[in-house]
Formats: structure tokens, C-alpha cells, sequence
């Protein structure tokens, strides 16, 4: 089984350190979420996977090969790291072809990716005039040519319509259950949270997460609890160890005290609950957390 393993990782640009002593493993079978603030080194990261960047200092493997050692490297992995680099005038087809035969794979292939990826209605068109899902589409078709173990793409859903998204998030589910190996880096925190199955975020250049989803979100708390009553509570919730703050419509939003805790706190002072609903934090509040001493710019608050 494939697996992308970094290593001690480090790009340094002059004086400036954009990838710092980075370790992770992608493996086969799961969708692994890269997630980063801008700046974050992400995109760097991935470009020295593909060879596109040379490491100051560590090792890239991709199923225990080095990039520029593997000898049909597109049959290995498959990347997508900018959807626009493509002739405009070419058609669909004639991309892909160039592709197979200038890395001597079968012309069938070209025919089984566009069928894939659900191109082969617009397979003569010239990709100029595509849309960016039609786009984002080719771009997938191609890393899928040399029907590679390992897939990697860079935001792979910014831009897109509803539709698009959907699409592109049960495909790369569908790639790790083929048993591949997908990294997939996005700013779209509700998106990963329903792609991913781990993840490794980074910032600064540098590790700052590498789990799974759940051991993530758990690790972040378990989130507030939502309670309704018409009568004072409040206090009662404080001296039992919870924080509340107001909520919309009169609702208490606690946290620190579970839905059963609060719920046997009301019984006993005989206070009334019109609601007692569990919040789940979201990968959006537990990214922002994690990542908070990384951000290159943070505004001031209102």
C-alpha cells in the first residue's frame, strides 16, 4: 500500500523559514485534511512532495520512493495543485492525451478518466471555455491517468457551486475507499469536517496537529450545551463549575457541564427546561483554537 511519508521537512527561502522540521504520514485508505492558515507553508509542503521544490533539509517518500526516483511518477501520484494550468485552446481530450503518451501510458486511459470524472460529454470541447468545475474536473482527471495509489490536491473546491463541492467531496471519499492515499489541504472548515477522516495541521511551517478527526474534536472540548428555561438558572450553573453567556432569543449557552449534568442540576433545584440541546464543537472553533498563535494577521475587535 501506498503511503506518503515527510520527513524532518524544512524550505528556507533566504533568511525566511516557510517549512520548519515537518513529520507526517498520509495513508492509504483515508482522506488526510491539510489545514493551515495562510501562509501556513501548505502549498510549499506539497510542492516539494511532487518535486516542484527543492527541501533545504529532509526526505519525501512516496511508497518509499523519492519523487525524482520513481519511474513513472504519474503512475505513482497524482496531484492537482492549480486547475488553470492548462492550454485553452486544447480540448479536453487532447490535454489528457498529451499527458498519457508523454508518459507512456494506454490512449484508454483518457477515455476511462473523462467517464470518471463525468467529462466525456464535453471531451471535444477546448478547456478555455470551461467553467472552474469543469475545470477542477480535468484537473482531477489527470492526476488520474496513471491510475496512482497516492493523490494529492491543493483547495481543490475553492470557487466552486454547491453542486461542485459535493461532487469533488464524494469523489475523493470514493478515491480512499479504492484504498488510496489522499491529501487534501482547503480553507473550508465545514467541508473537511465531512471529507476528511485525519488530519494534519500546521502553522508557521510547523506541526501542530496530526490526528484523527474524532481525536481532534474531542481533544477541543465537547462543546456547549443550549438551555431554555423561564426561570432563574444562571447562578445555579456557575456554582456548579459551567460558564454561561447569553444566547440568542433568552437561551444560556454553557459550557464546562455536560446535557446530563445540567439536566440533574435543574431537577434538583426544581427549575423547569423548555430546551437542553448539546452543541458539538465545530472543525471550524477547534482550528481557529489550535491555530490561534499562528495567524499572520489578526484584526483588532470591535
Amino acid at each position: 500500500m501506498t503511503t506518503i511519508e515527510v520527513r524532518g521537512l524544512t524550505k528556507r527561502y533566504g533568511s525566511d523559514v516557510v517549512v520548519d522540521d515537518l513529520s507526517f504520514s498520509v495513508a492509504p485508505g483515508q482522506v488526510t485534511g491539510f489545514l493551515g492558515p495562510n501562509g501556513a507553508g501548505k502549498s510549499t509542503t506539497m510542492k516539494m512532495i511532487i518535486g516542484l521544490a527543492a527541501p533545504t533539509h529532509g526526505i519525501v517518500t512516496v511508497g518509499g520512493r523519492r519523487y525524482q526516483d520513481l519511474p513513472v511518477p504519474l503512475t505513482e501520484v497524482g496531484a492537482l495543485l492549480d486547475a488553470s494550468a492548462v492550454h485553452g485552446a486544447r480540448t479536453a481530450y487532447d490535454h489528457l492525451l498529451a499527458l498519457a503518451v508523454s508518459n507512456g501510458l494506454p490512449r484508454r486511459r483518457v477515455d476511462e478518466v473523462l467517464a470518471r470524472t463525468g467529462l466525456e460529454g464535453v471531451a471535444g470541447k477546448r478547456a478555455g471555455g470551461f467553467s472552474l468545475g469543469m475545470r477542477q474536473r480535468l484537473g482531477i482527471a489527470a492526476t488520474l491517468l496513471g491510475d496512482p495509489r497516492a493523490l494529492i490536491f491543493d483547495e481543490p473546491v475553492n470557487g466552486l457551486d454547491p453542486e461542485g463541492i459535493r461532487w469533488i467531496r464524494d469523489f475523493m471519499r470514493s478515491l480512499a475507499a479504492e484504498g488510496r492515499a489522499v491529501l487534501v489541504s482547503s480553507h473550508l472548515m465545514s467541508e473537511m469536517a465531512q471529507t476528511a477522516d485525519h488530519l494534519v495541521v500546521i502553522g508557521r511551517g510547523r506541526l501542530i496537529a496530526d490526528m484523527g478527526m474524532a481525536d481532534l474534536m474531542h481533544a477541543n472540548g465537547d462543546g456547549t450545551v443550549l438551555v431554555r428555561t423561564g426561570e432563574p438558572f444562571a447562578h445555579h450553573l456557575t456554582a456548579a463549575g459551567g460558564t454561561v453567556r447569553d444566547g440568542l432569543e433568552g437561551a444560556l449557552v454553557v459550557s464546562g457541564l455536560s446535557s446530563t449534568e445540567i439536566g440533574k442540576l435543574a431537577a434538583y433545584h426544581g427549575v423547569p427546561l423548555s430546551e437542553l440541546t448539546p452543541q458539538r464543537v465545530s472543525l471550524e472553533d477547534a482550528f481557529i483554537e489550535l491555530t490561534r498563535e499562528s495567524v499572520e494577521y489578526q484584526g483588532a475587535a470591535a
